[in-house]
């Protein structure tokens, strides 16, 4: 085992704070990750206080994680050292089930193992993020970098990327689709991007007249103003399929009043409270409501290549480590354009 620098979070209430954590020494199908960047996903906030339940102590957050391969086992095939290498979240699973021979290894059904607030496989050894030095990862849950990719900005593809990338792959956009991204934050400025590069007509749908500017500049062609209701009536059935990043309250029927026939809407946002869906509003045009959750190695590759082939990364401000808990603040005032990304070699 070797120790690594972190910040951790003691408790619900206590800010990160330095910490050191023990990796486990380098197997024969692993791999070492001297971690350069660890983006901040506003997930990490919600885990370290504890807003979705079962948070484990002291936590290490992070799952956008990037930096350069230090040491390989000797059973590994597809890296070097010195080479670029990412983990996402998730560091193993069962790797049997039929989800994951599906590569939808989020949905193993042994419960996969999640890059932090965790266990590993045999459900005792706790896992620990990026918020570190380094990290030890099995080779098969270990993700090539291209480096075309500026390597900080990059880091947040590893969450908000695969989560946007995926349901747009899922129902096959393409040149000439017509696509509404819901939100301008971390998740919906990387769907804007990439809804673009795969060719569709890309609307943001947004509460403020000031996002506009920003949303062109990102690829998109069109801005709908969804504070006001003769929006939803301009653009009543015009999307074949809608991307919905938003975690406050809103009204899901409004927003599928707005697909074509046979369209879709993708939730990632999590809402705190249930939102009441009219049957009406999924009969009349045999609309899809559905959601979507990361993606598995396979496809989290996928993306990467895609984002590498086109020149996509994420728009970053990029701090030392130290300032963690003032991001955090910030994120909560949505005070972000539109992702934090830790510089981890001021540890």
């Amino acid at each position: 085992m070797t120790l690594a620098k972190a910040y951790a979070a003691a408790s619900a209430s206590a800010p990160l704070a330095p910490f050191q954590v023990e990796r486990r020494a380098v197997g024969p199908h692993d791999i070492q990750i001297e971690i350069a960047y660890c983006g901040i996903c506003h997930s990490d906030l919600h885990q370290v206080r504890d807003e979705w339940g079962g948070a484990k102590y002291p936590m290490v957050p992070g799952h956008e994680i990037v930096g350069r391969v230090t040491a390989v086992g000797a059973h590994v095939k597809g890296f070097q050292v010195g080479d670029l290498a990412g983990v996402g979240c998730l560091v193993d699973s069962c790797r049997t089930c039929p989800s994951c021979q599906r590569n939808f290894e989020q949905f193993c059904e042994k419960g996969a193992a999640f890059t932090y607030n965790g266990f590993e496989m045999d459900k005792k050894t706790p896992t620990y993020g990026g918020y570190s030095s380094s990290v030890v990862v099995d080779e098969a849950f270990t993700l090539k970098i291209s480096p075309k990719l500026d390597l900080a900005a990059a880091a947040p593809l590893l969450c908000a990327g695969i989560t946007t990338y995926a349901p747009l792959r899922r129902f096959k956009t393409k040149a000439g689709d017509k696509v509404g991204v819901v939100g301008l934050g971390g998740l919906g400025h990387m769907a804007v991007k990439i809804a673009a590069a795969m060719g569709a007509e890309v609307t943001m749908l947004s509460t403020s007249k000031a996002k506009e500017a920003d949303a062109r500049k990102l690829g998109a062609h069109h801005f709908g103003l969804t504070s006001e209701d003769l929006t939803f009536k301009k653009l009543a059935g015009q999307f074949d399929l809608i991307i919905n990043t938003i975690s406050a309250p809103h009204d899901y029927n409004k927003y599928l009043g707005l697909l074509r026939l046979e369209g879709a809407m993708v939730l990632l946002g999590v809402p705190p409270e249930p939102t009441p869906v009219a049957a009406g509003s999924l009969i009349f045009g045999h609309k899809v409501l559905t959601g979507s959750l990361i993606g598995g190695i396979k496809e989290t590759q996928e993306m990467l290549d895609f984002c590498a082939e086109h020149g996509i990364v994420s728009e970053i401000e990029l701090i030392p480590v130290q300032q963690v808990n003032e991001a955090y603040e910030r994120m909560m005032k949505n005070d972000v354009r539109y992702r934090f990304v830790l510089d981890m070699k001021t540890l």
